[in-house]
């Protein structure tokens, strides 16, 4: 069964402007691991995630959970378990070459932002689904799953909030702590909430268009 599609139609001029200023917006954002514990109202979180969701995703499967955290003591678990991985990052897994590509940046296995933030959105991906008992197939799960992570921070910095994408590897205490089934894996844990007042942030410069773009035309 198809509908018909109707969307937004605008001019020449119109569509540079939109794009112009959809990039300017999009540049000013930056990964934060300052945060305020200022709080931020559930709806506005639902919105973010109702946004996110409506990424593609092979063969409209939508592979993806949400789990949006707020509560202080499942925070702190997280927090907990994520810091002892990183610290067996940091002592023994990383590279130096690794650990020197990190020292611009200043981080170190202690994560305090896992606790300040006001909240967690926790990505899982669904590498399959389960249908009566039995297993159902999910297609391209990690593109479907990164598309809708970024509709996500795009969102997120949209709001004027802040975010960081942080991977504490592994991240299988979060099937643990958070109680999930046995069809979703562990994608991206991201605090989200307003940067503190005092937030700083590395001075860094992204590459330029002529980096990034190879013309066939």
């Amino acid at each position: 069964m198809f509908i018909p599609y109707k969307t937004e139609t605008y001019s020449e001029k119109e569509m540079l402007a939109k794009s112009k200023s959809f990039y300017q917006l999009m540049n000013k954002r930056r990964t934060v691991r300052d945060f305020s514990d200022k709080p931020v109202s559930k709806e506005i979180m639902e919105n973010i995630i109702s946004t996110a969701s409506t990424a593609p995703s092979g063969a409209h499967k939508q592979p993806w959970s949400f789990c949006l955290v707020g509560d202080p003591e499942i925070k702190r678990q997280i927090r907990k378990a994520a810091e002892k991985e990183e610290k067996e990052n940091y002592s023994s897994r990383m590279s130096e070459r690794w650990l020197k590509d990190l020292d611009i940046f200043g981080t170190n296995w202690k994560k305090p932002f896992l606790e300040i933030a006001p909240w967690h959105i926790v990505v899982f991906k669904r590498v399959y689904e389960i249908v009566n008992g039995e297993k159902d197939n999910n297609y391209y799960v990690n593109e479907s799953v990164g598309i809708a992570t970024g509709f996500l921070l795009a969102a997120i910095h949209n709001t004027g909030l802040v975010a960081l994408t942080h991977t504490p590897s592994p991240m299988n205490f979060l099937c643990s702590v958070l109680n999930r089934p046995e069809n979703e894996r562990p994608f991206l844990l991201i605090p989200v909430g307003y940067p503190a007042d005092n937030a700083m942030v590395p001075d860094i410069k992204r590459k330029s268009l002529e980096e990034v773009i190879m013309y066939y035309e």
